[in-house]
């Protein structure tokens, strides 16, 4: 358990680090998703929209482990994990339709890997967890800092 002394308070240097990064990744992935093309446009705008509220919390969470973006995190990322298993449960196990066109195949018309549209969802659900859990069980050591601090 790394932890340091920064402005006068200690905690956990390591998982605040560790949750940005995924935070950051779920951001990347997402405006990359919208840049792809294979989403109807209004739902290329949302996931836009949708990283863009959550750079600043990365941002926060890198710099100072703040307890509201962690909370901010952990709620946006259930609140992923459920909207894209009932997109998953929604599509009958086959994936989310891709602005009219079918979910991908495993590999594309030129040969690169590409995942199904029910793989994709089930790693973007191992995605939002495994960042909910990270941001959640960094409030619970934070708080647990404090209160021994005190």
């Amino acid at each position: 358990m790394a932890t340091a002394i920064s402005g006068g308070r200690a905690g956990p240097v390591l998982h605040p680090r560790v949750c940005a990064v995924l935070t950051a990744l779920s951001c990347v992935v997402h405006l990359g998703l919208a840049a792809s093309g294979h989403h109807e446009a209004w739902l290329g705008i949302l996931m836009i929209a949708l990283a863009a509220v959550c750079i600043p919390c990365t941002v926060h969470i890198w710099r100072h482990s703040r307890v509201g973006a962690l909370h901010q995190v952990t709620g946006s990322a259930l609140a992923m994990v459920t909207l894209h298993a009932v997109l998953l449960l929604g599509a009958g196990g086959s994936g989310h339709a891709h602005g009219g066109r079918p979910a991908s195949n495993a590999v594309d018309s030129s040969g690169t890997v590409a995942l199904s549209g029910s793989a994709g969802l089930l790693l973007v659900i191992a995605l939002e967890i495994t960042t909910a859990l990270l941001a959640s069980t960094l409030v619970a050591r934070l708080r647990r800092v404090r209160a021994q601090s005190i």
